[in-house]
């Protein structure tokens, strides 16, 4: 087990995404996006890319969701994306909102 600190980074972070990946774990076997989108923010890409799958949590707030999909999530909606496959968001709420994605390498070769 390896214990990551990032309560501060999380503190920090105004928009965009902290990405806790092999710079913090060491291993290039899974990763963990915690994104933030202000009000309004729009035409955030979602997309894998190749050799990869990612599950995305909604954890706050309500998404506009275009690509591959079209409609809208709100807390506690998840859904599967893999490889090339591609979505943008768009935040209508009048808050921050904050999703999770945890990834990892599909079966197929990936670029690492």
């Amino acid at each position: 087990m390896k214990l990551i600190e990032i309560k501060d980074k999380l503190t920090n972070l105004q928009t965009g995404e902290l990405i806790i990946g092999s710079e913090l774990t060491g291993s290039h076997a899974c990763y963990m996006i915690y994104g933030v989108l202000n009000p309004g923010e729009k035409n955030w890409l979602i997309k894998p890319g190749r050799g990869h799958e990612e599950i995305v949590l909604i954890i706050k707030g309500r998404i506009k969701v275009t690509g591959v999909w079209e409609g809208e999530l709100t807390e506690g909606d998840a859904f599967h994306i893999e490889g090339e496959e591609s979505l943008y968001f768009e935040n209508l709420s009048d808050t921050d909102a904050i999703y999770v994605i945890a990834g990892g390498h599909s079966e197929q070769g990936h670029h690492h």
